[in-house]
């Protein structure tokens, strides 16, 4: 990292300090208020609300930084020395078909090479590096990818077995007589992948220009879409030609769980946490979660229900959010990093709002190998489409490593 890019880093984790210690004072001046007078200042309110906002966008720029910097070539051998003689050639195939269509050479390279990464017809593979680029942004991009277990195969399912339940076991005296045990159940989950496109549109005349990176923005573009798209399916995907999402399954009282549905947790308020000692609810969801699953857990809200949550102290005064004040250290709630996921709901009567678990052992993504391009150069005139696919699926395999908070009375 240069000295630049270090002072950079080090501006934005010492503001992101300060203004969250402006923020805990006014808090704590807010809820001084509300203690005495049932309500507080709105220009106390308003002032909570603006810092607020501003730590969160001070801890988005930390982590921001970070990824620039994770992304910053290092030193190493270059692209084409790497390459080998077949990639080179196919690569320089591949961008004439971008620009002009001419696939006759692309074909009989795909062909020879009987590439087993991809379906034989619909499009041709883009080059590796190309794939690598948009698999390594979309991963980067992906706050549940992050945290969850993800796999690769070269087939349209992955299936496994899950033992649900543990083997019986008890004591015996040296000559007692011994009782058979119970046998735990294993349960087979089958994994699917599911076809994710994109779509992307450029013009001829711009296409012709010599001194466009077509790849590039293709890249770009694709990464870009499949990202946001994922990330959907992965939290709310109801499993029907997309990956099903841990927010797809029936949430039941985790007093009354069982495999299949995902427990949860009430907040003790209908659309909000409890007035009274609103901390206790995310303890107890926190401990919700066995032992041994805690240990690797993560929270998972988006953005609004994080400014809600900051707000929240503990019996002993101390804030239960804490800020990630180095450079890839993401912020925490009750000691556990937060995944800041957009598609998981706002907090309104009933919704789940915030899930917390292992998610490495409660969630699998799995990849199917290869990202194929389609040149449409003739149903939207003058525009050329470049129809993209990439399959992908993913799936609850734990239910009981991902637990969820409801925010209702009970």
């Amino acid at each position: 990292m240069n000295a630049e890019a270090i002072d950079d880093v080090r501006e934005a984790v010492d503001t992101l300090f300060h203004r969250f210690n402006e923020f805990k004072a006014a808090n704590d001046a807010r809820l001084k208020e509300i203690k005495a007078r049932g309500a507080a200042d709105p220009l106390l309110d308003e002032k909570v609300g603006r810092l607020n906002g501003e730590v969160s966008a001070l801890q988005e720029r930390v982590g921001t930084l970070d990824a620039a910097f994770r992304r910053t070539p290092r030193p190493g051998p270059i692209e084409a020395a790497a390459a080998s003689a077949e990639q080179v050639e196919h690569r320089a195939a591949f961008a004439g078909y971008l620009r002009k269509g001419a696939d006759g050479e692309l074909g009989a390279l795909e062909q020879k090479a009987l590439s087993v990464g991809s379906d034989p017809e619909g499009g041709y593979l883009v080059p590796a590096t190309m794939s690598e680029r948009i698999v390594r942004t979309v991963f980067e991009t992906s706050p549940i990818r992050a945290i969850a277990a993800n796999v690769t195969i070269g087939t349209d399912a992955v299936e496994m077995l899950v033992d649900k339940d543990e083997a019986g076991a008890g004591w015996v005296a040296e000559t007692g007589s011994r009782a058979e045990t119970d046998t735990p159940d294993l349960a087979k989950l089958r994994v699917p992948v599911h076809e994710l496109y994109a779509e992307p549109r450029a013009t001829q005349k711009l296409l012709d220009d010599g001194l466009f990176d077509v790849e590039s923005w293709l890249a770009d573009k694709v990464a870009d879409k499949m990202t946001r798209t994922e990330n959907a399916a992965f939290v709310s995907g109801t499993g029907v030609g997309q990956p099903r999402g841990f927010l797809g399954y029936t949430a039941v009282a985790d007093a009354s769980w069982s495999w299949g549905s995902i427990g949860y947790v009430a907040s003790g308020g209908s659309g909000a946490f409890a007035s009274s000692n609103p901390a206790d609810k995310l303890i107890a969801l926190a401990y919700a979660l066995k032992a041994a699953y805690r240990a690797d857990a993560s929270w998972v809200m988006n953005r609004a229900t994080v400014a809600e949550v900051r707000k929240l102290k503990a019996s002993d005064g101390h804030y239960l959010w804490q800020p990630g004040l180095k450079a890839g250290e993401p912020a925490t709630l009750l000691g556990y990093p937060i995944a800041e996921a957009e598609d998981m709901p706002d907090i309104e009567a009933n919704s789940l709002s915030i899930a917390f678990g292992n998610f490495r052992a409660g969630y699998l993504i799995v990849d199917r190998m290869g990202v194929r391009v389609l040149r449409d150069p003739f149903t939207a005139k003058p525009y050329v489409k470049f129809y993209t696919t990439k399959r992908v699926g993913g799936d609850v395999v734990n239910f009981e490593a991902i637990k969820l908070m409801k925010f209702a009375n009970s």
